[in-house]
């Protein structure tokens, strides 16, 4: 018992140890808080807040002895109000802490901090909506709104709670964020930040995620076959967006679901028999066989199979066959009746050869009579130049007239002419005088003149020629009078020439009415053209009828288009070029030729020919590439040849089939003093690159007194949706001034890639510090985004002249735009005829028309001219509008020579063919001819 007061004793004679210390607490609303604290052995206890006692008043205590030990453990509370806690206003927060006391003195507790508890209601950073790819990132950011404790935040997905522990894929730990790795379908849904602490509970705006799906191509399809049995045609293949398909708003695949490929298809092949064999040796039955087989040529490519028998039988004894199927030498007969037999087959036989002799030498007769007749008609001269015409030119200007005096030699790295059909020679009996003209020769620039006019820019110039007029060419605004006021001219050349109103109708002085021209044609045919347009019409020989004469007109349409499909995806590559009269009858297709201005050296176009119905919509006549009995389309560079039948409106539209697509456009920049004579304004102008667009160009500018500073260019303009930039570079910045952010202008890809009819143009006004600074130089840049560029480069003197007087826009005129006859052709009839009694007629070798379009390289859609009465005439057609301007009559004799030597040897037609090639002329000796025939005239 000793022992045990001695222990006690030396415990109680420690320091209180506190068993339980006060704990933060947080007053909510206005419940007031508690604070405990308990330790042994403790004598007293009491709390301190905010450095001073508390009352020994509101101390509640409780004491109890620890059994075991013995020694005295007490607990003590107090209660905490919120007023308390308000009303304080110290540097801390509100804060207590415990004091006990032993036998030995005193222990402190920790401090217990007591704060009142709230929660705001507006989120600091609330989640926002967003759009992801499958398999993207998604995250979510949120901020709790400020609260006392600090709040805890969790997501709700749908007003589901989100677990990252359930989804390894989810991250909720990250600064209240929330985060999906790899985005999925299942996790497209509306989200909300939850903020809670022990006051309240806070929702934020819901955001809504939607996880998008891309689509994607899938394989391609195998190619199609090709879509013409003959010749040169087009196959596709295609795939689709399902790879996987577009969902939630994804982007649908990006390229074409469509490729083109050309493909040729051989064409059908029908057999022929070849010679007979050799008959067999008289059988015991008194026959004897022969056999022969279908290998010339064999027929290819379902071509049909030879019609007849490949056996032949005969009876070798002239039906002398006994009856028991012996032979006849094997009859036992007199000597005497055995001999006369053999004698009268001697004579038969002699008689049979001398029969067969004369046969021969008649036919060998005849033969040699019609060739020497051919060789006379084709060798003929005047048959060869008469469909010939040419003229020698002196040039009125050197260089294009179009260009300002200058020092400085533009860059014509890229330029070109049209060589296409503008206008023909007016060729009155007279000289013309070069008129004074706007625009000075550059010097030392030197173009080639093809014809009447310049074509280079669609403007011509006042050229020095000299020729006699034609008997069949009619002057424009010249027309014969009809009688009866029909169409169709009642006949045998008794209608007489009277004064109209000029035929030419130019937007450049009425507007917005339609370009147009006419011509009176008969039998003989000829061509129309509008000038400066690149728009012509050839009417074959032979398509009117005999004693008929028709009044045919050609008009170009100058408003907007309506040709254009309401998809908004073509465009137009041409004009819209109409001819008739409506009630026209031809016994053959006319070759319309128009120009456009696509790019066509890829497949990545699909072009359509659209002709306008009676109720003024647009019909789709055929696409380029495709093969048509309705209509033939011959696509190259710069124009396209049809062969049509039906009067009408007609043009040309695009589709692009991949961003590679290009259109070609023109550039072209004007310049001249403003009225205040310090300014100086310079327009740039983007046109599609046909002449007849230009002529918009050259409209404006001569109402405007402009002149050109620079051989316009041509600009590749793709389809991959980029603008284009025009921009001036390079001004004298001690001479010539121009307003800031001023010199970069921009042309939408809708405005450029869509435009048709009106020309695109940006303007430049420049400043001189002086009068005295007359020199200007500077470089404009024009180019697409992304794509191509073209510097135009300028370099002209102001003069001064131009403050006096206002400068006018010259162009000389096309009194000629139609020619009738055989001046209208390059190929003379008498040739024309002979080629097409050779190729029309069907011979063992088969259709020779189709060698004929072959070597001429018109080798697709070979099903049209097979419908046609003349193939070969209707081929021939085609190559005059293709060959108009250029009259290549050398390429025509190579490719008959050529065809020749494909005939076999044995035939007549290949000496008919090598006879047609030698008698055609070279294109330079009928030229040279032409121009000494002209020069004599004159003389």
């Amino acid at each position: 018992m000793k022992g045990s007061r001695d222990g006690l004793s030396a415990m109680s004679g420690t320091l209180p140890h506190f068993l339980q210390e006060p704990d933060d607490a947080y007053i909510v609303k206005s419940n007031p808080i508690k604070l405990r604290c308990r330790a042994r052995p403790a004598l007293q206890i009491f709390f301190k807040c905010n450095g001073e006692w508390v009352h020994q008043n509101q101390h509640t205590s409780l004491e109890h002895t620890e059994l075991g030990t013995g020694l005295k453990i007490r607990e003590v509370m107090i209660n905490v109000s919120r007023q308390q806690v308000e009303d304080f206003h110290g540097p801390e927060d509100y804060w207590c802490l415990c004091v006990a006391w032993s036998h030995l003195g005193t222990s402190k507790s920790r401090k217990a901090t007591v704060r009142i508890a709230y929660l705001r209601k507006n989120f600091e950073q609330e989640p926002q909506g967003m759009e992801v790819p499958i398999n993207g990132m998604i995250v979510l950011h949120c901020r709790p709104p400020e609260g006392v404790p600090a709040a805890e935040v969790e997501w709700l997905k749908n007003e589901e709670l989100v677990s990252s522990i359930e989804d390894i894929n989810i991250d909720t730990r990250a600064d209240h964020n929330l985060i999906i790795n790899e985005a999925r379908l299942s996790d497209s849904g509306n989200y909300t930040c939850l903020a809670s602490n022990i006051v309240a509970r806070r929702r934020s705006a819901t955001a809504t995620v939607i996880v998008f799906v891309n689509g994607g191509w899938s394989s391609w399809t195998d190619w199609s076959e090709c879509n013409v049995r003959c010749g040169r045609g087009v196959q596709k293949r295609t795939r689709t967006c399902t790879n996987p398909a577009p969902l939630n708003g994804g982007a649908f695949c990006e390229g074409m679901s469509v490729q083109k490929s050309t493909c040729t298809s051989p064409c059908p092949v029908d057999g022929g028999w070849a010679e007979w064999t050799m008959w067999s040796v008289c059988s015991s039955e008194c026959e004897r066989q022969r056999t022969r087989e279908c290998t010339d040529p064999e027929p290819k490519h379902g071509g049909r199979l030879c019609d007849g028998v490949a056996l032949d039988t005969d009876n070798c004894t002239g039906d002398l066959c006994i009856q028991d199927r012996k032979l006849l030498h094997d009859v036992k007969v007199p000597q005497a009746d055995m001999d006369s037999n053999n004698d009268v087959a001697l004579y038969s036989g002699l008689a049979a050869g001398v029969v067969t002799v004369v046969v021969l030498v008649i036919a060998l007769t005849l033969y040699r009579r019609n060739q020497s007749e051919y060789g006379v008609d084709v060798i003929d001269s005047s048959a060869l130049t008469g469909g010939f015409q040419s003229f020698s030119f002196k040039s009125a200007r050197q260089g294009n007239p179009l260009l300002m005096n200058s020092s400085m030699q533009p860059d014509l790295t890229v330029s070109r002419t049209y060589t296409g059909p503008i206008c023909f020679p007016d060729s009155m009996e007279k000289e013309l005088i070069p008129e004074p003209a706007l625009f000075d020769p550059l010097p030392d620039l030197k173009d080639k003149v093809h014809s009447s006019f310049m074509v280079s820019l669609g403007v011509s110039e006042r050229a020095e020629y000299h020729a006699k007029v034609p008997s069949q060419t009619f002057p424009r605004g010249v027309v014969q009078e009809i009688g009866g006021g029909g169409g169709t001219l009642g006949g045998r050349g008794k209608s007489q020439l009277a004064p109209v109103q000029p035929a030419l109708v130019s937007s450049m002085t009425t507007g917005k009415r339609p370009l147009r021209t006419n011509g009176v044609f008969g039998h003989g045919g000829g061509r129309l053209v509008v000038p400066n347009a690149g728009v012509s019409l050839l009417v074959p020989h032979g398509a009117i009828e005999e004693d008929t004469t028709w009044e045919l007109y050609m008009s170009i349409t100058q408003q907007d288009s309506s040709a254009l499909s309401d998809e908004g995806q073509e465009i137009l590559l041409s004009p819209e070029v109409t001819y008739g009269p409506p009630g026209l009858t031809l016994s053959c297709p006319v070759a319309l030729t128009i120009a456009h201005c696509a790019d066509v050296s890829s497949e990545d176009w699909n072009i359509k020919l659209k002709r306008q119905a009676q109720d003024n919509s647009w019909e789709e006549v055929m696409t380029v590439e495709e093969e048509s009995t309705a209509c033939y389309c011959l696509l190259d560079t710069q124009c396209c040849h049809l062969l049509v039948e039906r009067p009408g409106c007609y043009a040309l539209v695009g589709e692009a089939l991949t961003q590679a697509a290009g259109k070609r456009l023109r550039l072209a920049a004007f310049g001249n003093m403003e009225p205040n004579f310090l300014n100086y304004s310079i327009r740039v102008y983007c046109v599609n690159d046909t002449p007849h667009a230009f002529q918009e160009v050259v409209s404006v500018e001569r109402g405007r007194g402009g002149r050109l500073l620079e051989e316009p260019k041509t600009l590749l303009f793709r389809a991959n949706s980029f603008n284009l930039q025009v921009s001036i570079q390079d001004i004298p910045q001690f001479l010539w001034s121009i307003k800031p952010f001023t010199t970069c202008q921009e042309f939408s890809f809708t405005q450029v890639w869509c435009s048709s009819q009106s020309p695109l143009q940006c303007a430049f006004s420049l400043e001189r510090y002086s009068p005295a600074a007359n020199q200007l130089s500077c470089k404009i840049s024009v180019r697409q985004v992304k794509g191509h560029e073209q510097i135009l480069q300028v370099y002209t003197t102001i003069a001064e002249s131009e403050k006096d007087t206002v400068p006018f826009f010259t162009q000389s005129d096309c009194t000629i735009t139609s020619q009738t006859g055989s001046r209208a052709f390059k190929i003379p009839l008498s040739i024309r005829q002979r080629i097409c009694a050779t190729f029309d007629t069907a011979n063992a070798k088969g259709k020779d028309w189709q060698l004929l379009a072959q070597k001429l390289h018109i080798d697709r859609n070979l099903g049209y001219f097979a419908r046609q009465t003349s193939p070969s005439a209707v081929i021939l057609s085609l190559w005059e509008a293709q060959h108009q301007e250029r009259g290549d009559l050398d390429s025509l004799a190579s490719a008959l020579e050529e065809i020749g030597k494909v005939q076999s040897k044995h035939s007549t037609s290949a000496d008919t063919l090598d006879h047609i090639s030698k008698t055609i002329p070279s294109s330079d000796s009928i030229m040279n001819r032409s121009s000494e025939e002209l020069d004599t005239n004159h003389t």
